[in-house]
C-alpha cells in the first residue's frame, strides 16, 4: 500500500495515489475504502476518488481532522500505509440502470468541500457512457476549492458556489439550486449530494420543496467498515440502517441528519482512552494470587494461579497464569484413562484426551503436543476460551464425584510449553496435490479447515477482511483472556505448513466467490466468515451518543489497541456503563470497560443461573467488581439535551414457563420501572451473519436466521463446490464448535476433490 503520488490541494486537504491492486480492479462509483495508517492505528473510511487498473492504484482525498489523518498527511511518496481495505459499501444506484434510462434522466450532482472527491468518479463514470450531468462544487471560499478543472472536464455544466462570493455564485449551495431551477429554468430528475452533513441536510430540504429525488452519501463514523461493529448506524425513515452494509447512499429526504451529525462528533473530545481522566489501565506488572504448594490430596483438582482482582482491573495482562510442569503432572495423575472415554466424544474436534494427558503425567511433553496437534490446530486458544465445563470436562467420570480433570488447563499447558520451546508442528504434509482451495475468514472455522487441508496436501489460501488474521479470536476476545501473541503463534504454525493468508480482502466486494472459482482457479471454497453483524433491541434511545455494540467496544480495544498509550483509536466508556446481555461477549465487554475506568453494570433479563456465559467468566467478573442487575430488562435509553446517554429505564422481570430453548421465559413485573444513571450503554445481544457473501453469490440458500444452509456433517452448501461452517451457518457459537465444523468440511472437501479428479 505504497504512496506513489501526494499533493496538497487545499488547506489541510491532501490528494494521494496508493498502490492497492485488488481494490483498483473492483471499485465502482459510490464505494469507499478503509485505511489503517499504522499497525494498531484507527480504521479511517475514505471514498475512492479514482482508480487505475493498469498501475493497480487508487486515489483518495482526505482532510486533516485528528491524530490519524495528521499522521497520514506527514507520510511522503514512497512511504506505505499498514493496510487498505475495500471496496466497501454498495455502488451508486444509477450504475444498475440501462443506458436508455440514464439518457432520459437529468442529474444534478452536489459536491461540497471534501465531497468533491467522491462526486468526481460518479460523474466520470457517466461521462464515459455519454451521459452529461450538471455539477455544483461548493465551498466556504475560493481557497478551499479543489478538483474544479477535473470536474469541468467530466461535467456537462460545472457551477461554482462560495459562501463569500470569492469564486462563482455568492451564496450557499441550496440557494444556487433554487437559482438554477427558478431563474435558469433547469429541470432535474435526481440530485446526488456528497459533502458536509449540514450541507446535505439543507440540500435535501431544498429539493424536497421541488419534489426532486435526492440521494446522499453518509460518511458516518466507522470502525471496521464491513458491518461488524454497528458504529455506522443511521436512522432513515425512522429505521436503523447500517451505512457500511446498506449504504453509504440513502434517500436524502428520509435521513435523520441531526442524529447523524451528533454521532459524527461522538469521539471528538475523546481522542484516545489514555487521554481521558477516568482511564486507569496502567499495564502494570502482574502480581499473582500465589498458591504456596500443591494439594496434598491427589484427588483434589489442582487450582490455577491468577492475578489478584484488585491488580488485574488496572491492566490487560492475562488473568490466569496456567499450570507449571509440576502442577500439570499432578493434575494429569487424576485422569482414570477410561477405556471408553466420554471426554473424547464430547470434544468437537475429537482430541485423544486420555492419550495426551497420559504423556503429560509421564513428562513426555513433546509427544503430548504431537497427539493434540493431530486433531486441534489451535490448542493454546482452545485451552483458554473453550467451555470445557459443558464439553469434555462436562462428561469426565472423575467429575461425577468431585472436580473434573482440568482438561482445558492441561491442553493449554502443553501448547504453551511447545510455543516456549519454539517447536514447529512436526506434522509432515502428504505430497502436494494440484488443486487449490480458498478459505473465507481466518476465524476458528477457517483456521481449522485450512490446517486439515494443508496436511492433506492441498494449496490453501485464507482470505481475511480485516488487517490481522484470527477473526473473532483477535477482534472479539480481550487480551486478558486470550493474549494476541498466542493467536499469532498458532497462525504462524499454519503458515509454516504452507497456508497462505491474504489480509484486507472482503469477499463479495474486493473479489467475489465466482471470481475465485472462475478467474483465479480455486477448485473449492470454504466459507467461515462468522457472524459479526450486531443486534440491537429496537428500543428508544439506541442512537444516542454513548450507545455502542459490544463488537465496537471490543474491536476498538482488542484489534486496534485503544487501551494503549500510543493508540490512535478513540474509545469512550464514561464513568458509569451498562452492558446489556449475559453471554461471554457481555462478560468480555463489561470486564474491558472496567479496565478502562468505568463503574460497570451487567443488565440481564434472566438470573445468573441462566446466563449463557461460562461460569469462570461470570466468577471473574464478580471478583473484578462488575455489578449484576439480574431479572432486569431495558425499555428505553435516556439522553440529555446534547444527545448523550444519561440513563437507562428498566423494568423488573420474573421467570415463567420454559421457552423454546428450555430456559424459563422472563415476564415483566407490572409497575416495576426504575432508572439506572449511566454515561454509556453497550448492547451485547448476539450477532447475525453478514449478508454480503449471499448477496453476491448465486445458488447459496440461507435460513430464517440468515445463516448459510449447509449439511451439518459435511458443510456442503446448496451450491456445488462451496462448503461452509461455524458461525456463518449456526450463528454465534463457541470457538471449538466452529473448529469442529471446519474439520468436517475439510474432510468433505477432500472427498469432493478426489471425486473431481
Amino acid at each position: 500500500y505504497r504512496i506513489v503520488k501526494k499533493e496538497l490541494v487545499a488547506p489541510d486537504i491532501y490528494w494521494m495515489e496508493i498502490v492497492a491492486t485488488r481494490l483498483a480492479q473492483a471499485t465502482k462509483p459510490g464505494q469507499f475504502l478503509i485505511i489503517i495508517p499504522t499497525q494498531d492505528g484507527e480504521r479511517i473510511p475514505l471514498t475512492v476518488v479514482d482508480q487505475n487498473t493498469v498501475t493497480g492504484t487508487v486515489t483518495i482525498v482526505f482532510q486533516v481532522v485528528g491524530k490519524s489523518t495528521r499522521y497520514m498527511a506527514q507520510c511522503a511518496v514512497g512511504d506505505s500505509f499498514y493496510a487498505v481495505v475495500g471496496p466497501l459499501g454498495k455502488p451508486s444506484e444509477f450504475i444498475h440502470l440501462d443506458l436508455p434510462t440514464l439518457r432520459n434522466k437529468h442529474f444534478l450532482f452536489i459536491a461540497g468541500g471534501v465531497g468533491t472527491a467522491p462526486v468526481y468518479p460518479q460523474v466520470k463514470w457517466l461521462k464515459e457512457r455519454g451521459i452529461g450531468v450538471d455539477v455544483i462544487v461548493g465551498a466556504r471560499s475560493k481557497e478551499l476549492l479543489f478538483m474544479v478543472d477535473e470536474m469541468r472536464h467530466v461535467a456537462q455544466e460545472c457551477y461554482i458556489s462560495t459562501d463569500d462570493g470569492s469564486e462563482g455564485f455568492k451564496g450557499r449551495v441550496p440557494e444556487l439550486i433554487r437559482h438554477l431551477i427558478d431563474n435558469e429554468h433547469k429541470h432535474y430528475d435526481e440530485v446526488i449530494a456528497i459533502g458536509p452533513m449540514i450541507m446535505m441536510k439543507f440540500v435535501s430540504q431544498c429539493t424536497k420543496d421541488y419534489g426532486i429525488k435526492t440521494t446522499v452519501s453518509l460518511n458516518t463514523l466507522m470502525v471496521d467498515g464491513t458491518g461488524m461493529c454497528g458504529a455506522c448506524r443511521v436512522s432513515v425513515d425512522g429505521k436503523m440502517r447500517f451505512a457500511c452494509v446498506e449504504g453509504p447512499e440513502f434517500d436524502g429526504h428520509l435521513v435523520d441528519y441531526d442524529e447523524a451529525m451528533r454521532r459524527q462528533t461522538q469521539y471528538r473530545s475523546f481522542e484516545i482512552a489514555t487521554e481521558t481522566p477516568t482511564h486507569q489501565c496502567k499495564l502494570a506488572s502482574a502480581v499473582s494470587t500465589v498458591i504456596p504448594s500443591l494439594p496434598e490430596n491427589t484427588k483434589q483438582r489442582v487450582p490455577v494461579r491468577e492475578q489478584a482482582p484488585d491488580v488485574r482491573i488496572t491492566n490487560f495482562e492475562e488473568v490466569s497464569y496456567g499450570y507449571n510442569q509440576a502442577e500439570a503432572q499432578q493434575e494429569a495423575q487424576r485422569c482414570l484413562q477410561c477405556k471408553k472415554p466420554r471426554c473424547v466424544a464430547k470434544c468437537p474436534v475429537n482430541v485423544d484426551i486420555p492419550a495426551f494427558i497420559n504423556k503429560v503425567k509421564q513428562g513426555q511433553l513433546l509427544e503430548a503436543n504431537r497427539i493434540i496437534m493431530q486433531d486441534n490446530a489451535l490448542p493454546a486458544v482452545c485451552g483458554r476460551v473453550c467451555p470445557q465445563e459443558s464439553q469434555c470436562e462436562g462428561d469426565c467420570i472423575v467429575g461425577k464425584k468431585g472436580g473434573a480433570v482440568a482438561i482445558g488447563k492441561l491442553e493449554r499447558f502443553v501448547a504453551d510449553w511447545a510455543r516456549e520451546q519454539h517447536l514447529t508442528t512436526n506434522i509432515k504434509s502428504t505430497p502436494a496435490k494440484s488443486q487449490k482451495i480458498a478459505i473465507i475468514g481466518s476465524g476458528p472455522a477457517g483456521l481449522a479447515c485450512a490446517g486439515d487441508l494443508i496436511k492433506a496436501g492441498y494449496s490453501v489460501t485464507v482470505f481475511e477482511a480485516l488487517h490481522k488474521a484470527g477473526g473473532v479470536l483477535v477482534y472479539g476476545i480481550p487480551e486478558f483472556r486470550l493474549p494476541k501473541a498466542i493467536v499469532a503463534h498458532e497462525i504462524d504454525l499454519l503458515q509454516q505448513q504452507g497456508v497462505q493468508f491474504e489480509m484486507n480482502t472482503l469477499i463479495g466486494q474486493t473479489v467475489t466467490i465466482d471470481d475465485l472459482l472462475d478467474k483465479e482457479g480455486y477448485n473449492a471454497v470454504f466459507i467461515g466468515s462468522g457472524a459479526g453483524l450486531p443486534k440491537f433491541m429496537g428500543i428508544p434511545g439506541e442512537t444516542l451518543n454513548g450507545v455502542f455494540s459490544a463488537n465496537e467496544l471490543l474491536t476498538r480495544s482488542n484489534l486496534m489497541k485503544a487501551y494503549l498509550p500510543n493508540s490512535q483509536t478513540p474509545v469512550f466508556v464514561g464513568k458509569r456503563l451498562a452492558v446489556v446481555g449475559g453471554g461471554n461477549v457481555a462478560m468480555d465487554a463489561a470486564r474491558t470497560a472496567k479496565r478502562l475506568g468505568a463503574e460497570t453494570y451487567c443488565v440481564y433479563r434472566r438470573t445468573e443461573l441462566e446466563m449463557p456465559a461460562r461460569r469462570e467468566e461470570i466468577h471473574h467478573a464478580h471478583e473484578e467488581g462488575i455489578i449484576f442487575h439480574e431479572l432486569t430488562n431495558p425499555v428505553a435509553i435516556l439522553g440529555n439535551a446534547q444527545g448523550w446517554v444519561e440513563g437507562m429505564r428498566c423494568v423488573r422481570m420474573e421467570l415463567g414457563a420454559p421457552d423454546a430453548s428450555g430456559r424459563r421465559s422472563p415476564i415483566e413485573i407490572p409497575n416495576s420501572e426504575f432508572t439506572l444513571a449511566l454515561d454509556a450503554v453497550v448492547m451485547s445481544l448476539g450477532t447475525a451473519p453478514n449478508p454480503l457473501i449471499t448477496e453476491t453469490t448465486h445458488g447459496l440458500e440461507t435460513n430464517r436466521w440468515h445463516g448459510l444452509v449447509a449439511d451439518e456433517h459435511t458443510g456442503q452448501t446448496t451450491r456445488k463446490g462451496l462448503f461452509a461452517g461455524g458461525d456463518a451457518v449456526t450463528g454465534a457459537a463457541t470457538v471449538i464448535l466452529a473448529m469442529g465444523a471446519g474439520r468436517k468440511a475439510a474432510k468433505a472437501i477432500d472427498l469432493y476433490l478426489v471425486g473431481q479428479s
